[in-house]
């Protein structure tokens, strides 16, 4: 295996490094320009009520992120990253090219039924390289390489591009050309992402491959290889997935089944450990429960408020008609903006020893979240017809700054805080958090139903002032108990060691 560090760089980096941006760049398009389109195909196409479509999108989501738990594990174990990112991203085209079959409306089942197989084959295709990509960017870096983090800012910028992209294209072909072309131009995006791949794939220096070349060809009963038994198995479960998102109520009692083991394990984990690491296990199970809060209520993006835009905003911006798919870009184009804003802000308070500890911006993200929601009912109050557009621009800032202060710094204090035997677990249960938060996110958006399952402009207004004021209560109890946490976490105290 060649040293990804040989051969030539890009502003200091190894070239492998930017066919991940480029790879991870068009998944993100794909996943976020269809995203930006689900709610609608739902509710417009299949003319599911609010409330059914809203648990559809909360199964599905939740799905997508506890996916690469299992592609992550089977990377790590058989393939290798760089066969999983090629056969995730060859999963995921696919499966947009399924969803860009385009059914008869609520009348043809047929229809519906490709599309939830397209939707399932797009949850398996994720699994495998969303873990997978993320890995490859650390393997073409040594341990201590002063450069891994600076290249995972230009990894996340990839992210955020394609995040903003996305929903500006594939939601503008959807809901003004035809569903077909918005979510065929998803595919588009994950083709370019493959091809690129596969042609550039020396440049990452032999990163990535198997463990065991010659175990992963064995063929079992000299029929199929192993790492063929992999791939079909794995497509296997997209017949799960597409009952699963069926049937809501199954994904929900699964997370909470998973989510109450792995609570019961950490405390009996912590319960073994000497004092700084039972400490650390308790700070840590604190911001897993946190976690799925923010996202509950972070994720009505998707859902809810993709409904309110759609139906109750004034979208009209520069004299034109902006379908409510395309503000899903907000959010991904705010964090480009003000992701190198925030970093600068947090350097600056800590060189002033002012820098907020890590439960308490925790509290800051729920704080700012709630207050988003309560921005939106104080807008939409003030006008009695459609709510300004800018009120929306406005709730994404609140959201977005609040994202900026949870996700970049939760899967750090993860590492950090989880001893050095479980951090790989750990890491797990930090997605599974992520997907319980997933799941809540979709029954909060069909709680904005009502009784009758369609979401009315003042039934949707009374629900986020509700979780508003409950969200920017939360956050003000957390940063209240966030010194009691930050002890807890005994950061004074650097050893890996600690178990």
């Amino acid at each position: 295996m060649t040293d990804p560090q040989d051969g030539p760089t890009w502003i200091g980096h190894p070239r492998g490094l930017f066919l991940l941006f480029f790879v991870e760049m068009w998944e993100r398009f794909s996943f976020y320009g269809m995203r930006a389109l689900l709610i609608f195909y739902l509710t417009q196409h299949f003319l599911f009520s609010d409330r059914e479509a809203s648990y559809s999108y909360g199964a599905y989501m939740s799905l997508i992120y506890i996916s690469p738990l299992m592609g992550g594990y089977l990377a790590d174990r058989y393939l290798g990253q760089r066969k999983a990112v090629l056969f995730g991203g060859i999963v995921i085209a696919i499966g947009h090219l399924i969803l860009g079959i385009e059914g008869d409306s609520a009348a043809d089942p047929a229809g519906l039924g490709l599309f939830w197989l397209g939707l399932s084959t797009v949850i398996i295709g994720t699994g495998f390289l969303k873990s997978s990509v993320s890995a490859l960017v650390g393997q073409l870096y040594p341990r201590d390489d002063m450069r891994r983090d600076p290249a995972y800012t230009i990894f996340y910028m990839g992210i955020n591009v394609g995040g903003t992209i996305g929903p500006i294209v594939c939601g503008y072909l959807g809901q003004t050309w035809g569903w077909h072309w918005g979510f065929g131009a998803a595919s588009v995006g994950m083709i370019a992402g493959v091809i690129g791949f596969a042609v550039c794939r020396p440049l990452l220096k032999g990163a990535g491959e198997p463990r065991d070349p010659v175990a992963l060809a064995h063929r079992l009963g000299g029929l199929v290889s192993r790492e063929w038994l992999v791939y079909l198995s794995s497509l296997a479960t997209i017949a799960l997935c597409w009952l699963l998102i069926q049937h809501h109520a199954i994904v929900g009692w699964m997370l909470a089944a998973a989510s109450g083991l792995m609570i019961v394990y950490i405390l009996w984990e912590a319960s073994r450990m000497e004092r700084v690491g039972r400490d650390r296990m308790l700070a840590l199970l604190f911001l897993l429960v946190v976690n799925p809060i923010f996202w509950g209520l972070y994720e009505q993006t998707g859902s809810s408020l993709s409904l309110f835009t759609d139906r109750y905003t004034d979208r009209h911006i520069f004299g034109l008609n902006v379908p409510a798919s395309v503000f899903q870009s907000i959010n991904a184009f705010y964090i480009l903006l003000f992701g190198p804003v925030m970093a600068g802000l947090w350097i600056w308070l800590a060189r002033r020893g002012r820098e907020p500890s890590t439960p308490a911006k925790f509290g800051i993200a729920i704080a700012l979240v709630g207050a988003g929601f309560l921005v939106l009912v104080a807008g939409a109050g003030a006008s009695a017809g459609l709510t300004p557009v800018f009120v929306i621009f406005l709730l994404y800032l609140f959201h977005t700054i609040g994202e900026l202060c949870l996700s970049p710094v939760g899967l750090s204090a993860t590492s950090k805080l989880a001893p050095a035997r479980m951090i790989g677990l750990m890491m797990g249960t930090w997605f599974l958090a992520m997907a319980l938060g997933e799941y809540a996110a979709g029954l909060i958006s069909a709680a904005t139903g009502g009784d009758k399952g369609v979401a009315s402009r003042d039934g949707m207004l009374a629900v986020y002032d509700n979780i508003g004021w409950w969200s920017v209560g939360i956050g003000v109890a957390i940063m209240a108990a966030a010194p009691w946490i930050k002890r807890l976490m005994h950061v004074d105290q650097t050893g890996d060691d600690i178990s």
